[in-house]
């Protein structure tokens, strides 16, 4: 016996297969039962466990899950290992405000011992979440032993990774301006600061300042001019100001001097900026004049100026001015400050043409001055160490004059409680402004990077950080990407390869506690240095140290070298907390500290693929041999790309000149139903625990991934999830009930002989080819990484073609007449197609296509589950292109005639007499299809017509399409329209195939086209058409005293079947059947009787002149009565 179901309880059925999952170890047999199969290896981008999962990480753990189970149904073993991102600046922010303190306490209120403890008891806040995540949604993957990045195996690897990395001459010290988060307390990489959000839409305060030219090292052509002259340059940051020691000019940009007036003092004044900007820079109360006499005249509010000269900027290069902010000179070099320089940094849309260069706080800057020789603006503190105007909460320095000491340089950095009302930019603004060194000062909206984490602006400043040279690997980086299937092509095409184009070298230390130790020790003068790379080696090192007396004991000597349980790893700590005091000993017999630094948590997740297998301590040939790098399969956000992505690509190159993924889907976002982003302080954010519970895992699923391709960003909308569980699941869950009701009727359990292809009807041929092709596309689609497809051919499958199509046509082989080899076909035949779509399906909705297959599988099935089978294989021998060709026309010119009923307001139930149709260059040779037509749309006669035959049908109105001739023809139109609507039949079928036709007015030819009129096909009176995509229907709507009569009893049959339903009578019951009579109803039911009785399973009908009990019911308002029971 089939189970059945009173109704879909999707809740109930996920609960059930759940427990039969954990019950059964299907996931765990899913792999032992592959174990000698081909490996298919998937990597697990870590997720951090410090924060709750969102409903966007149902996308990606869906996503990931489909090609897993699939690639398992196609007989591969696929091994799925957990992990969790442990460190990095997340987890130490959630403590620090636990705990409430900040950086500047670790190490002083706070030992670092106890900051990283606290941090390593707060990493797995929300683990339990994430696991309660994963089964619910049905995500499969190995949570009993995952792998941790704080663990000491991990960091070992890392090490290993760090000091080949080294070896290589990737790994380097130096000293750049760097991404700075002052209220994080640490540098970012270039990837950290382009993850999507980290530049945000701001207003900032800007000024245009006047720099004083030192008159005598001005080209000749200026010195003769009168008064002194000043630069214009424009900034974004006044902060930085103080810290200036260059100003840039375009070499063959036009410049000009310009005589005008300050607009805030009215001061005269002679001023040089690019000449094309002048209109931008002068703009609003400005005038330009001709000469000296207009200069001097100010008119209707507006500022004169004059342009005295016009010169290339090479004229300027090696000129000097005078320091605009005079608080500090460079401790050295001073005399080489304060020049004019070249670079192409400089641009003519925005600012003033002249850029002020402060080589402390910008990039671009610092490497401009170091090339030309600029000093930047360092100054020595008590300890005579070089250090910027600003430290590194981001304050100026305290030696600061005039009240700014102490003070942040972005008012974002203060508490809410104590922000001033004056940010410095405006301090500094209004400094300038008193000294009459302003021109101008105004706001200006722009994008600006701020910290990925604490969501506040960064810095740009110095920083002694160790970096990895990707500069020099771009052309290897950007060869390889080539080899890799990026989802969708874009992605790796434009952002990726974009980015790798434009690689900065990548910043690997991090000024923070929680984090693997760069291990990485140097002498105080850093003439010597050695990278550690394994436990062993830097316990052999530090016996070194002890020896020559520089540590009392060595700290790890429990440690046993080469036993790699999981307990003697476990017996030491390589944090931070355990390393600073470590000191090791120089080649030269100097002691060595540690770079105090810790490494980016990017690096950590990026070394994924080997410190999880402990490589190469452990499992080295997985990686050496390729057995289990690089990965058939990833998947993550789109933001990735610079992230984890980049991370994994970057390390697999350098260390093994390969890809390290071979396949990859980048997610996009899931936005709310309005296409905004999610978020808590908007109110529109999903609970993805919630949003499962209330509509099943597998609605979820399957609308993430049928709703659109799984890279481009999801407008989630709860209507749609519930018009998936209706339509697909719902249509899926009837067809198995329709199925289960009867074949249980019939004793069905696939236990005879199978009836071979030919000798089952042409129905059973057509699904069943659609089947296979719909297993061919499938197939095919999930191995090109394409879910989106696949779910959308099922559903058309499921809906259309098997519901809608071949139950409705075969409904009566399933109840009608005996146990017959045509009704045996039609039972073997949906099985086959309710078990295939179950497990080309599963992947998707793993629960509910495993309960309805533990449902048929007992009859046929070895298999104990579905995602235990074998995808299923197509038969091309059961494709018949031809016959879903002539099929898919049969429902395209059903649902033409349903049209055409709806339109006339004719029920389906109202048979109809004929109905024409005309396809070019065909005419069904079978029967078959023309019967089905007919059944369908409840049509006596179904005629093809060639299209002469066709056209008798019908008449052909023209006329003139005014709009496009009248401006042409003006007086005349109507006269020509008058001509063309005399044109006979002929005519216009010319003008319709395309042939000119030329009309005489007034002794002039017009030539007309098909585009210059408007053809109107009317037909005859009692029809109605309708042409759609190369196919014409004609439809008879005439309607006969019989064929009124037949359509009647149609709908006394449908009010009969509703009363057996409300009786909630058995589809096999049969009923005696009382009808109060009349002679309405003799008429319909005189020569219906036949056909009403068998489709109601009536035994006996009886006509009574005077019912005294029954029903009351209407038939084109004609009341009767009715009365039926149960024929026992």
């Amino acid at each position: 016996m089939f189970k059945e179901y009173k109704n879909l309880e999707i809740d109930k059925i996920t609960n059930e297969i759940r427990c039969f999952w954990e019950q059964n170890k299907i996931f765990e047999k899913s792999i032992i039962y592959r174990n000698n199969k081909k490996l298919y290896v998937f990597y697990e981008g870590p997720p951090s466990a410090n924060g709750s999962p969102g409903i966007h990480h149902i996308l990606s753990r869906t996503i990931k899950d489909i090609f897993c189970r699939y690639n398992t149904l196609k007989g591969k073993k696929v091994t799925r290992k957990a992990g969790w991102d442990t460190h990095g600046l997340p987890v130490e922010l959630v403590v620090e405000t636990k705990l409430g303190i900040t950086k500047n306490d670790i190490g002083k209120k706070i030992s670092i011992y106890t900051f990283n403890k606290k941090c390593k008891e707060a990493v797995m806040r929300y683990s339990n979440e994430w696991k309660k995540l994963s089964k619910h949604l049905g995500y499969w993957i190995y949570l009993d032993k995952p792998y941790y990045t704080f663990k000491t195996k991990y960091i070992e690897t890392i090490w290993w990774l760090l000091k080949n990395i080294y070896k290589k001459k990737f790994l380097y010290k130096g000293y750049k301006i760097q991404p700075y988060s002052p209220a994080a307390g640490t540098g970012l990489s270039s990837h950290e600061l382009n993850i999507p959000g980290a530049y945000k839409k701001i207003s900032d305060l800007t000024i245009i300042v006047q720099f004083k030219s030192k008159k005598k090292t001005l080209p000749k052509k200026l010195k003769k001019i009168n008064g002194d002259i000043y630069l214009l340059s424009w900034t974004t940051t006044p902060w930085t100001l103080p810290s200036n020691t260059a100003l840039t000019v375009g070499r063959n940009i036009d410049y000009v001097v310009i005589s005008t007036y300050n607009p805030y003092s009215f001061s005269k004044i002679n001023i040089i900026l690019a000449k094309k900007l002048i209109k931008k820079v002068l703009s609003k109360n400005f005038l330009p004049v001709r000469n000296e006499k207009e200069l001097k005249e100010i008119k209707q509010n507006k500022i004169p100026y004059l342009v005295l000269n016009v010169f290339k900027g090479e004229t300027l290069i090696g000129s000097c001015y005078e320091q605009l902010i005079d608080w500090f000179l460079p401790y050295k070099n001073k005399e080489k400050a304060f020049k004019i320089i070249s670079g192409n940094i400089v641009n003519q849309k925005i600012g003033t043409g002249i850029v002020h260069i402060s080589p402390t706080f910008g990039e671009e800057d610092f490497f401009l001055s170091k090339k030309h020789g600029i000093p930047p603006m360092l100054i020595l503190d008590k300890n005579k160490i070089p250090r910027p105007l600003v430290d590194m909460e981001g304050k100026f320095i305290k030696e600061t004059p005039y009240g700014f000491s102490g003070k942040y340089v972005k008012n974002e950095y203060y508490s809410d409680d104590k922000r001033p009302d004056k940010s410095v930019d405006l301090e500094i603004a209004l400094f300038l402004k008193k000294r009459n060194k302003v021109f101008k000062i105004e706001k200006y909206i722009h994008s600006y990077p701020h910290c990925w984490r604490t969501q506040k602006p960064i810095l740009y400043y110095p920083l002694d950080s160790w970096f990895i040279k990707t500069t020099s690997l771009k052309k290897e980086m950007l060869y390889l990407n080539q080899f890799i299937n990026w989802k969708p092509k874009s992605t790796g095409k434009k952002k990726f390869g974009y980015w790798l184009e434009n690689l900065t070298d990548w910043n690997l230390s991090r000024s923070r506690f929680w984090g693997i130790p760069l291990p990485i020790w140097r002498t105080k003068k850093g003439d010597e240095e050695i990278v550690i790379g394994s436990i062993e080696e830097l316990i052999n090192e530090i016996d070194k140290s002890v020896k020559e007396g520089f540590m009392s004991y060595n700290p790890f000597k429990n440690f046993i070298i080469g036993n790699m349980s999981e307990k003697n790893y476990d017996s030491i700590d390589l944090h931070k907390h355990n390393l600073d005091n470590i000191i090791l000993l120089s080649k030269y017999k100097k002691p060595m500290i540690r770079e105090s630094d810790i490494i980016d948590v990017w690096f950590d997740s990026g070394a994924m693929p080997y410190a999880q297998l402990h490589y190469p301590f452990e499992n080295q040939f997985l990686i050496d041999k390729k057995k289990f790098f690089p990965a058939d399969f990833i998947c993550e956000g789109v933001d990735q790309t610079r992230g984890w992505f980049f991370t994994l690509h970057t390390i697999s190159c350098i260390l093994f000149n390969s890809i390290s993924f071979k396949n990859v889907i980048s997610n996009g976002l899931v936005l709310d139903k309005k296409g905004k982003k999610m978020s808590k302080s908007r109110g529109n954010t999903i609970n993805p625990f919630e949003i499962i519970k209330k509509y099943g895992p597998d609605t979820i699923r399957w609308y993430f991934i049928s709703n659109s391709s799984p890279w481009g960003n999801i407008k989630f909308n709860i209507e749609k999830i519930e018009n998936i569980k209706k339509k697909f699941f719902g249509t899926l869950y009837n067809v198995y009930s329709f199925f289960a009701i009867y074949a249980n009727i019939d004793n069905f359990k696939y236990k005879e002989k199978e009836i071979k292809l030919k000798n089952r009807p042409t129905i059973d041929k057509w699904i069943l080819s659609e089947l296979n092709t719909l297993i061919k596309k499938t197939d095919n689609y999930y191995n090109n990484y394409e879910p989106t497809k696949v779910a959308r051919k099922i559903e058309v499958f499921v809906i259309d073609n098997l519901s809608n199509w071949y139950i409705r046509l075969s409904r009566r082989r399933f109840w009608k007449g005996n146990y017959t080899n045509n009704k045996i076909s039609a039972y073997q035949t949906l099985y086959t197609c309710l078990l295939t779509i179950y497990k080309i399906s599963s992947p998707i909705a793993p629960f509910f296509m495993e309960n309805f297959y533990k449902n048929l599988n007992k009859t046929l099935e070895p298999f104990e589950s579905v995602h235990l089978s074998y995808y299923p294989k197509y038969n091309i021998s059961t494709i018949d292109q031809n016959l879903e060709l002539k099929m898919s026309i049969a429902k395209n010119i059903t649902s033409m005639i349903f049209s055409l009923r709806k339109k006339e307001k004719i029920k389906v139930r109202q048979p109809l007499k004929i109905a024409l149709i005309l396809i070019n260059n065909f005419t069904p040779k079978k029967n078959f299809i023309i019967n089905i037509i007919k059944k369908e749309v409840n049509i006596k006669h179904i005629k093809f017509l060639s299209n002469k035959k066709m056209y008798n049908f019908t008449k052909k109105k023209i006329k003139i399409n005014y709009k496009l001739l009248g401006p042409k023809f003006g007086k005349n139109i109507n006269l020509i329209n008058s001509l063309i609507s005399k044109l006979n039949k002929k005519e216009i079928k010319n003008i319709e195939n395309g042939y000119y036709f030329i009309i005489k007015i007034h002794d002039h030819k017009i030539c007309l086209s098909k585009k210059d009129v408007y053809i109107l096909t009317e037909y005859m009176q009692g029809w109605s058409a309708i042409c759609y995509n190369g196919i014409t229907v004609a439809l008879d709507t005439n309607i006969s005293e019989d064929l009124k009569k037949e359509g009647l009893s149609r709908e006394l049959i449908n009010k009969i079947q509703n009363i057996r339903k409300y009786y909630k009578y058995k589809i096999t019951d049969k009923i005696l059947l009382y009808i109060e009579t009349s002679n309405f109803l003799e008429k319909i039911i005189k020569n219906n009787k036949k056909h009403i009785c068998e489709e109601t399973l009536t035994s006996e009908l009886i006509l009574i002149k005077n019912l005294k009990y029954g029903i009351f019911l209407y038939i084109e308002n004609n009341q009767f009565k009715i009365f039926l029971k149960r024929n026992l």
